[in-house]
């Protein structure tokens, strides 16, 4: 979609309502709140101060000296760096606070009166802190999906004035089908009682999941019990109309804060799935390997060739700066305006498809072309195909050749054989992948963004300039084959360099 001339005139409602506000981001030690972070210091100047709620731990056990060595050292801030190295350590200095505190534990483990005064300086908190482990055990996935959105509530129950923007996912859609729009959405499985104000009751549901955790831990212990917990969130998930626990437990958080944030400023913003930059701060700009990555990933490493898939089914992907940039526009709406409860998709479904045939057939090619520019990825060309294919097919054809394999290397291995076959450990690969990812490989539904959409067309020309929300501008054959391609070659698999802000201003003073 091409950008329209800038009315010189224009002037960006978001920038006026960001001026001085004073705004809490938890989670930027992840891909998407650094990203959210980089955008605000770069693009919104006159931002009264960002406070980051960052977890000691044994090396870093102070949340600003972690931040230094962990957060400012990321290739995100590149651009900042080079463009106004000063004004970027400035800004650091002077508008970025750091507070120690962890999610999960009551008040973020802050003292009773140190909550208060962090709750009373705040006038947003942007929660973007979860666990996007598929297969996580399910106590760790309510304790961070879930049960820490209370300290995010008691916030705002300490201010009354304060706006709450909750980072969800398109995916608490679970397992139903057709157009999801932006609305409170109802499980697909065991039925859940409904308030009438539109939100599930879920206090119950959490008590009796914390029954059987209880009864699992009484019976197992180590490895095993790890083992029976992740078992126990994907069986309760699927019972109530979920694929993983990642996904419910993402779905109970925003039950847990439109029942408690009633009457108040609450915005959730749902991306669906978020992969590198198209543009901001630098195009394919990417950290660490996400969902279509894995598949990629393994592909490249000639470890997998089948997987199951929907070649029709429309795969929602979308580029981190744009979600970015959708939760910057809704923290500045819900700063302006009456308090009440929004919901926002970030996703491409709706307004620029892509199926996963296409998907997969812009990476086929440009991987048969071009393969020696990504050396990262590709130790060398690939020889054979990426084929999707429906479920059961490809249990058949993994079941069907497995056994066999599995047959062949015991007798390998009583004749002294000892490595596995390399076939096998293949499978073993596609399998588990399978096992994780193919439920989004086979969509069944359609994503929509339109309230999302309107938001950006309220804010104005220049916001939707700065501030870009739109996947018609996404040109899938570009982004796929020459954007995410070199941003995961570049980005996601090397190391990043170290880089110190402290480093850098000694050396200042030494010149």
């Amino acid at each position: 979609m091409a950008k329209q001339p800038l009315n010189p005139n224009a002037s960006s409602r978001v920038l006026e309502q960001l001026r001085g506000k004073h705004v809490l981001i938890t989670g930027t030690t992840g891909f998407l709140g650094k990203v959210v972070l980089e955008k605000l210091i770069r693009a919104v100047p006159d931002i009264g101060g960002i406070h980051l709620l960052i977890r000691g731990n044994k090396r870093h056990p102070d949340a600003r000296e972690r931040f230094f060595e962990e957060i400012a050292t990321s290739s995100v801030f590149d651009r900042l760096r080079q463009e106004d190295p000063d004004g970027f350590d400035t800004f650091i200095d002077e508008r970025v606070f750091c507070v120690t505190g962890e999610v999960t534990e009551p008040l973020f483990g802050l003292p009773a009166e140190r909550f208060r005064k962090l709750a009373a300086g705040l006038d947003m908190v942007i929660n973007s802190a979860a666990s996007v482990n598929f297969r996580e055990e399910l106590d760790k996935a309510l304790a961070i999906n879930t049960r820490c959105l209370d300290n995010v509530a008691e916030l705002a129950r300490q201010n009354a004035a304060l706006a709450v923007l909750q980072v969800s996912t398109c995916y608490v859609n679970g397992m139903n089908s057709g157009q999801i729009t932006e609305s409170v959405i109802k499980p697909a499985g065991e039925a859940i009682p409904r308030s009438t104000e539109g939100y599930y009751e879920i206090d119950e549901l959490v008590r009796l999941l914390d029954d059987k955790i209880a009864d699992v831990r009484s019976r197992y212990s180590g490895k095993q019990l790890e083992k029976k917990l992740v078992d126990l969130g994907i069986r309760e998930a699927n019972r109530y109309g979920w694929s993983d626990t990642y996904t419910f437990t993402k779905w109970l958080g925003e039950q847990l804060l439109l029942k408690a944030l009633s009457g108040r400023a609450l915005t959730i913003v749902r991306p669906s799935i978020i992969e590198s930059a198209l543009e901001e701060p630098a195009p394919g700009w990417i950290e660490g390997v996400k969902v279509a990555d894995a598949i990629i990933l393994a592909y490249a490493r000639e470890k997998v060739t089948l997987f199951p898939g929907k070649r029709s089914g429309i795969i929602d992907v979308i580029p981190v700066d744009l979600v970015a940039n959708a939760i910057i526009l809704a923290a500045a709406e819900a700063l302006a305006e009456v308090p009440r409860h929004r919901i926002y998709q970030c996703c491409s479904g709706s307004s620029n498809p892509v199926t996963l045939g296409q998907f997969i057939d812009h990476l086929m090619a440009e991987s048969k072309a071009n393969y020696a520019a990504y050396d990262q990825l590709f130790y060398r060309q690939p020889t054979k195909p990426f084929m999707a294919v429906n479920r059961r097919l490809f249990d058949a054809v993994v079941g069907g050749v497995r056994l066999p394999l599995t047959l062949t290397g015991k007798v390998l291995r009583m004749f002294g054989h000892d490595r596995e076959l390399k076939i096998l450990r293949n499978l073993d690969t596609t399998r588990s992948l399978a096992t994780i990812f193919g439920f989004y490989t086979a969509p069944d539904y359609i994503f929509r963004n339109d309230e999302l959409l309107a938001l950006s067309s309220r804010m104005g020309e220049l916001d939707t300039v700065l501030f870009p929300v739109d996947a018609r501008q996404i040109d899938w054959a570009t982004y796929l084959r020459k954007i995410h391609l070199a941003g995961l070659n570049r980005y996601a698999l090397k190391e990043r360099k170290v880089y110190s802000l402290r480093s850098a201003k000694a050396r200042k003073k030494a010149a």
